[in-house]
């Protein structure tokens, strides 16, 4: 019964798949490249697979190679090889949810995002033994896409631009309580037919969607989530949020319109995108629905600010 509830799952969520872009071969004018943060979705994405479509799903029943294991983060990193040769980025444990999640509802409304795949348990081949993991993010190393240096939040082309504050905004919706320039990555992107683009990205968006603080906040819990807030208050068309994490002096530009723009893209979402989203994090129906309805609620809260002198 199981297994024919995730497969009309699987089936429900397939009808706008995105493949991804095969490769293409590397340009020799790389310091000429368009930078791009976030693009307008021409027509509503896919967030069950999300970018790297149906074509990048890690296989299932298989024993991954472990190349390199890295417990040193908060979350254990693993390289592993699958039985076909790919190399996968994996992250396990709590983060591992909520990254995928989080990075479905950034791409669903236009914010460049890597391939990613939520995974329950995996078995992976250490040494002569084999260790048996759960909750696992993969994360495909495929050659239209090149991971290049972090990026800062403080100096990057995007400062001055509406989809730069409105991203700061999308991070208080997630309740994503890092916001370190570790987490962000350019990527280079090499699309068949296209000329090669840089992509900015958030890549690590694993503390989310729990509570917010500078000193291990929970992440990926929702009693926490539905427990925390949004906006504290508003003056003169600034904003301030209910956000104890770290760099809080990133949000001090953020105005009404900022958090208008963003909640007016993350309301085109359709219910349909919003439960693919969670689904392929790996949530229960219960939980789903609770996130949901939280995050529901927060953007109906930001529509809901009178608009004010002062606001973009």
């Amino acid at each position: 019964m199981t297994r024919i509830f995730v497969a009309l799952l699987v089936t429900a969520f397939t009808s706008t798949a995105c493949a991804p872009p095969p490769p293409i071969q590397a340009t020799a004018a790389e310091g000429n490249i368009r930078q791009e943060l976030w693009v307008e979705p021409s027509s509503p994405r896919d967030l069950f697979y999300g970018v790297g479509g149906r074509e990048l799903v890690p296989p299932r029943d298989v024993t991954f190679d472990l190349e390199k294991r890295d417990p040193s983060g908060f979350s254990t990193t693993l390289d592993v090889k699958d039985p076909s040769g790919r190399e996968w980025g994996v992250k396990l444990g709590s983060e591992a949810q909520a990254e995928v999640v989080s990075s479905r509802i950034a791409w669903g409304i236009g914010y460049h995002q890597p391939p990613s795949y939520f995974v329950p348990t995996i078995k992976v081949k250490e040494g002569a033994g084999f260790e048996q993991e759960s909750r696992a993010r993969f994360r495909p190393k495929v050659p239209w896409i090149d991971s290049r240096e972090s990026w800062s939040w403080h100096q990057n082309p995007f400062v001055d631009t509406q989809a730069y504050r409105g991203l700061l905004v999308l991070m208080m919706v997630l309740n994503s309580t890092d916001l370190k320039d570790d987490n962000n990555t350019m990527y280079l992107v090499r699309q068949r037919g296209r000329a090669p683009v840089l992509w900015y990205t958030v890549k690590d968006l694993g503390a989310s969607l729990g509570t917010t603080g500078k000193f291990y906040p929970e992440r990926n819990d929702i009693d926490e989530f539905e427990k925390h807030g949004f906006i504290e208050r508003t003056t003169a068309g600034a904003v301030e949020f209910a956000f104890a994490g770290r760099h809080q002096e990133l949000l001090k530009s953020i105005t009404i319109a900022d958090v208008k723009w963003t909640c007016r893209r993350l309301a085109r979402l359709s219910d349909r995108q919003w439960e693919a989203a969670f689904t392929a994090g790996g949530y229960p129906e219960d939980v789903r629905r609770r996130y949901i309805a939280k995050i529901k609620a927060k953007i109906a809260e930001g529509l809901a600010l009178p608009d004010a002198g002062g606001a973009r």
